[in-house]
């Protein structure tokens, strides 16, 4: 069976909305041998990324970048992931008030430096999400899930 590691930071009544739309999403009846395993940014380790066949992360946008608890995750997994993990599937919500676009672009070049593959378009939001936004980030989940089916 295959594992989707859900890493997220959720600090807010948006970015849980967004993160229960995104576990909706990946956890449907349609998504069959996916084991999904959601784990806070604080509290994610190595082992729980060498285990994972595929990733989805989410986080706030936090002084123009992604939250802390995302960059420590990557600071406590990058190199002990780093050769074992290439080339797996992953995908991300970010949720801001204004602006994402320093969020993005770490969440991007982290993820380029892990050398994990993009398999769905990422989910930008700013402001309180909309029904869009919520279709999205079930969208999200259902895509990165569906494609570790067998």
């Amino acid at each position: 069976m295959a594992t989707l590691l859900i890493v997220h930071h959720t600090p807010s009544p948006n970015c849980q909305a967004l993160f229960e739309a995104v576990v909706a999403g990946a956890t449907t009846d349609e998504i069959e041998g996916v084991r999904v395993v959601r784990r806070a940014a604080l509290a994610a380790t190595a082992s729980d990324v060498l285990a994972a066949d595929g990733f989805l992360l989410g986080t706030p946008a936090n002084l123009g970048y992604m939250s802390g608890a995302l960059k420590h995750f990557f600071d406590q997994v990058y190199y002990p992931c780093l050769d074992t993990t290439r080339g797996r599937p992953f995908g991300y919500y970010v949720h801001g008030g204004n602006d994402v676009t320093g969020a993005v672009r770490g969440v991007e070049s982290i993820t380029t430096g892990l050398g994990w593959r993009r398999s769905a378009d990422a989910v930008t939001v700013t402001g309180e999400p909309g029904r869009a936004d919520i279709e999205a980030c079930w969208e999200l989940g259902a895509t990165v899930a569906a494609g570790l089916m067998a």
